[in-house]
């Protein structure tokens, strides 16, 4: 029989006992390296490659930044070619990840089209230009920044990441992520890329949460990161500390095996209370930062199969909101934040997505009393991020094969939202004669 584990954060909200869990005070020191090693191995490997390059190949350029091509593709022996591996064959010494970068950033054009997917099949005759873009070094140092650990053992820590916080160094956020405070936790040293390597903006934005570490020397600055969550969101997340876990875990979230529960706070409230949201999600082609639900056959080839089961847990302020349980089939980037979009309910907050203020607003505005307008004001003022939260995570241990799962509540913005929208008017959904069929 299967050990099933069942934690939690020792927090107020909701009201239970919480386990308390003893952090390892060996793990990952001097003389229990693991994680230095897994994190830095690719790195170094990297810059042995990157010197004998330089020792062998003439001539190497010091910086690709603005590097143009306009070329045909010649007659192709083996079918199509991949755009990535086409540009990178034609660009002598340049890393598949920067020309993905490229492409990705929409700085690669084939007969005239701009192409984002780095996968495009290339035939003979089509005309391809690219232009590399601008990166910038990244170096992940550690901090002594506060990291609220839920569990922790030789071969796994689980995180309960508060909102605001980004998962790993990118641009514009190269210090004070979790990645910084976990090199601090484990008294790791600082980890750089070369600079032929570094990742650009669009490097992370991937479609799916989790994290699959290549050949790349990219994931250097995510050492042990198996998954991530969004800069606002908050809420529970593992980390591997061996890379044996690390493929374990990898493996869990590509075989969707992994148990993700979050609640959200919603701009209105869902129809039916409860279903199944079975919509593709692909990157939306006017803003990059953005994905979008996409219905239809039509539009399959550029969207990836996404689905969401959601429950009202209760009706808020008189239908202006509503709390919202999401379990994840899948892991799409941005899903329940775009699912919810679709079904016309942004999160609370979520500037992105269309959840406003001013979306906030014309909802609660009408169904609070006169004397509480200047509070709902206030309240409203006070949205700073998409009101969502990672509440459960259950896996199996990549080493005992024992299932365990770990539950938080959330912060203290959620619970204080929360409670000013139950003053306004709170109805709890009950489920027991309800359909509660998939519904998409």
């Amino acid at each position: 029989m299967v050990a099933l584990g069942l934690y939690s954060c020792s927090c107020s909200f909701p009201s239970k006992k919480a386990l308390q869990i003893s952090p390892s005070l060996l793990f990952l020191s001097p003389r229990h390296p693991k994680l230095l090693h897994f994190t830095i191995s690719r790195f170094l490997r990297a810059r042995a490659a990157s010197s004998f390059i330089a020792n062998h190949q003439e001539p190497i350029r010091t910086s690709y930044a603005g590097v143009q091509l306009e070329e045909t593709v010649d007659d192709t022996k083996h079918g199509k070619l991949r755009l990535d591996s086409w540009i990178s064959s034609r660009i002598q010494g340049i890393s598949r990840a920067r020309v993905q970068s490229s492409i990705k950033s929409g700085l690669v054009t084939v007969n005239g089209r701009v192409v984002d997917k780095v996968s495009h099949g290339l035939r003979a005759g089509d005309k391809v230009s690219c232009v590399i873009s601008e990166l910038q070094p990244l170096r992940a140092e550690p901090e002594d920044i506060p990291v609220d650990i839920v569990f922790e053992d030789d071969h796994v820590l689980v995180v309960n990441k508060p909102p605001h916080m980004v998962v790993h160094p990118a641009p514009g956020n190269a210090t004070g992520t979790l990645v910084n405070g976990i090199l601090h936790h484990c008294s790791l040293p600082t980890v750089a890329l070369p600079e032929n390597d570094v990742l650009s903006d669009t490097e992370d934005v991937s479609d799916d949460e989790a994290f699959s570490y290549g050949a790349s020397a990219a994931a250097s600055v995510r050492p042990g990161i198996v998954h991530r969550l969004d800069k606002g969101t908050s809420g529970l997340l593992v980390v591997a500390k061996d890379e044996h876990s690390h493929a374990h875990l990898s493996e869990q979230f590509k075989q969707h095996t992994i148990q993700r529960v979050y609640i959200s706070l919603t701009c209105g409230v869902p129809s039916p209370s409860a279903g199944r949201i079975d919509i593709p999600i692909g990157r939306d082609s006017n803003n990059r930062i953005r994905m979008v639900a996409v219905p239809g056959l039509s539009h399959r080839e550029r969207a990836r199969h996404a689905a969401s089961r959601y429950k009202v847990i209760e009706v808020l302020a008189g239908g202006g909101s509503a709390m919202v349980q999401w379990r994840l089939e899948t892991g799409r980037t941005h899903q329940i934040r775009a699912h919810a979009k679709y079904m016309g309910i942004p999160l609370l907050g979520d500037e992105v997505y269309g959840g406003t203020k001013n979306m906030a607003l014309s909802l609660l505005r009408p169904r609070t009393s006169l004397n509480y307008t200047d509070q709902l004001s206030q309240l409203v003022s006070r949205l700073e991020r998409p009101y969502l939260h990672a509440l459960v995570l259950g896996f199996e241990h990549p080493h005992t094969s024992e299932k365990i799962h770990f539950s938080c509540p959330p912060p203290p913005d959620f619970s204080e939202i929360l409670s000013h929208l139950r003053k306004i008017g709170m109805e709890k959904v009950s489920f027991s004669h309800r359909d509660a069929s998939s519904k998409e």
